[in-house]
């Protein structure tokens, strides 16, 4: 959710920033009409319908007006900070190329609320020959991470130990946008999350001017990996605290660098060959005992499939290859059993078919989606 300073709500409400509370009624009222669940069906109705309250309520509130106003010209307790927020972290990528040894930082995009969590870990992927995942190396890597605030050493406020309660919703974390005798589908009240503290009740003081409040900011970071000898793909080397710093004084995330090694993974193609492999073969052998001639010939047209993808690339002599291919095997296996049982089955009963039916609806997308 954008915070309370990223959002133009006089824009949203299309009304002037000199508009009158009456002319700020009638225009949410409008809006209000129109973008309503129960009678706008659109997808994104809902969340239209919630930022027009949302501005409605920040903006027919004179106090809560007046701090929206102060907030957007850069007056002392705005919160507006640059940049952006991403899953895994607030800001961005964590891997963004930084030079080996070079340094650069911008303070964190976020309001003034207090949002004190972990710091995520940064995972990082390097793929690796299999001699160099034999003999083990060492490998510098540049990254980007957020880092304790040197100004606030992480608190995200100056001069103030503890956060304050959000004077917009009072501590709530939720504000009622009064919709009684508006005549909006007869209701009384409409609750959205406090665009100021974002739902937490806490905002943060005097917010630091170096991270603007969360504690931490975006840096460039280097670490050396050292890759122990006889490492195999998959394997994880954990170095901890260099990941990103927590918000408001919490612990920070690790750097977790994960190893590629291609000689020890199937591909995804040569992966839906063991499985077809391993689907095949049973349906042969149930068809020869039990099923006849088709499910014989099914069999034999999957493992053939399954041959031609696992051949096609070449089979390799690696330890860690031929374990994932008879695991790979061994899911279709499973898979080939329950269908020669379901065919059979029907055979013997056509009362089953529906009952078979069911279940091949059921299996067959479950497959594909191990496939992939």
């Amino acid at each position: 959710m954008a915070s309370m300073n990223e959002k133009d709500y006089y824009a949203i409400l299309e009304i002037d920033e000199k508009a009158t509370s009456d002319e700020i009624r009638r225009a949410f009222q409008k809006k209000a009409r129109k973008l309503h669940p129960d009678v706008n069906k659109e997808p994104d109705a809902e969340e239209r319908f919630k930022e027009v309250s949302e501005a409605y309520a920040v903006l027919s509130d004179a106090d809560k007006r007046r701090r929206y106003d102060a907030m957007r010209s850069g007056m002392p307790f705005a919160g507006g900070y640059p940049g952006g927020q991403s899953a895994g972290g607030y800001g961005g990528s964590p891997f963004d190329g930084f030079p080996f040894g070079g340094s650069w930082s911008t303070r964190e995009t976020r309001s003034r609320s207090y949002y004190p969590h972990a710091g995520a870990d940064i995972v990082y992927q390097l793929d690796l020959d299999a001699d160099l995942a034999k003999s083990g190396t060492k490998r510098g890597v540049t990254f980007q991470r957020f880092v304790t605030c040197d100004v606030c050493h992480g608190s995200g406020s100056v001069e103030h130990s503890e956060a304050s309660t959000c004077p917009t919703c009072n501590g709530a974390g939720r504000m009622r946008v009064d919709l009684g005798g508006m005549g909006l589908f007869g209701i009384g009240y409409f609750e959205v999350t406090c665009p100021e503290c974002e739902g937490t009740g806490k905002v943060v003081s005097d917010p630091c001017s170096s991270c603007g409040g969360s504690g931490r900011v975006l840096s460039g970071s280097e670490v050396v990996v050292e890759i122990p000898a006889d490492s195999h793909d998959g394997d994880e080397i954990r170095i901890e605290g260099m990941g990103n710093a927590g918000t408001n004084g919490r612990e920070s995330g690790d750097f977790v660098c994960r190893v590629g090694v291609s000689e020890e993974r199937l591909s995804t193609s040569q992966q839906g060959g063991f499985r077809m492999v391993g689907m095949g073969l049973p349906l042969v052998a149930i068809g020869l005992l039990f099923a006849g001639l088709m499910t014989t010939v099914i069999g034999g047209v999957l493992a053939g499939i399954g041959l031609a993808a696992i051949m096609r690339e070449g089979l390799r002599s690696n330890t860690r290859w031929w374990q994932e291919a008879f695991q790979a095997v061994g899911s279709g296996l499973v898979s080939g059993v329950l269908i020669g049982v379901l065919l059979v089955a029907m055979l013997m009963n056509p009362l089953f078919f529906p009952a078979a039916f069911f279940l091949a609806i059921l299996f067959i997308p479950a497959f594909m989606s191990r496939r992939r």
